[in-house]
């Protein structure tokens, strides 16, 4: 039943996001290994290898993190690098002809933002219980204090309801348009020259989308972080 309502599409995809997956673990089993050997925690290998670019990978992200999450990044962080990580893997797969990678799909990029904006929605609910909502309810001009209780008085709340979930849910959209549109005119203009000239021009474009690779992957990571870091401060 799956394989009729399964278009080549769909198989496509699925193949690209399994790949990035393997990849992925295939490059974690590596550099658990090569820690785990002897001294293999403390001596760097020498050379470019897996385990130094992931060394060099984390120990950027967790500097970012700790920076943009505050005390409690290291909650949080092994998502957003995972996230990081599948989005970084599968936009470089997107440069290799004939391969493709799943970001320059709109199923993958919105599965990704989704799974960033049930994130910092869940993060901010732990953190605040259901007085998380008051952020949506705009400033607080005056506050009673009556039997020890303090009661802001945000007197444009129906409005700020009214513009600011909307808002927040847009992220899913800015989210998905960001990464999807990037990878997507990145592997396009790539490929054409490929097809073009296969000698010589193509390497500028190839490196080009190697920045863009990183690039994107890495502001999907930042952005992520930022709503989290949102979600943990208090509403005033």
């Amino acid at each position: 039943m799956w394989a009729e309502l399964a278009t080549p599409e769909v198989k496509k995809l699925l193949v690209r996001v399994g790949a990035a997956i393997v990849l992925l673990v295939a490059a974690g089993i590596a550099v658990r290994r090569r820690l785990a050997a002897t001294n293999g925690g403390v001596i760097p290998d020498q050379g470019f290898t897996v385990r130094n670019l992931f060394e060099m990978q984390v120990e950027a992200l967790t500097s970012l993190a700790r920076q943009t999450m505050g005390p409690e990044w290291r909650r949080w962080f092994p998502i957003v690098g995972t996230m990081f990580l599948f989005i970084l893997v599968s936009n470089l797969m997107g440069l290799v002809p004939g391969v493709g990678g799943a970001t320059s799909d709109v199923n993958t990029a919105l599965a990704w933002a989704i799974i960033s904006f049930c994130l910092f929605q869940y993060i901010g609910i732990r953190k605040h219980g259901w007085s998380y909502i008051v952020k949506y309810m705009g400033p607080s001009f005056y506050t009673w204090h009556v039997g020890g209780r303090h009661i802001h008085v945000r007197a444009l709340a129906p409005l700020f309801l009214i513009l600011e979930i909307p808002l927040d849910f847009v992220r899913i959209g800015t989210l998905t348009v960001r990464l999807l549109a990037n990878m997507f005119a990145d592997h396009t203009v790539v490929g054409v020259f490929l097809g073009l000239v296969p000698f010589g021009i193509p390497a500028l474009f190839l490196g080009l989308g190697l920045i863009v690779s990183v690039l994107q992957a890495f502001v999907f990571a930042l952005l992520t972080m930022v709503y989290i870091n949102l979600a943990l401060q208090e509403a005033h």
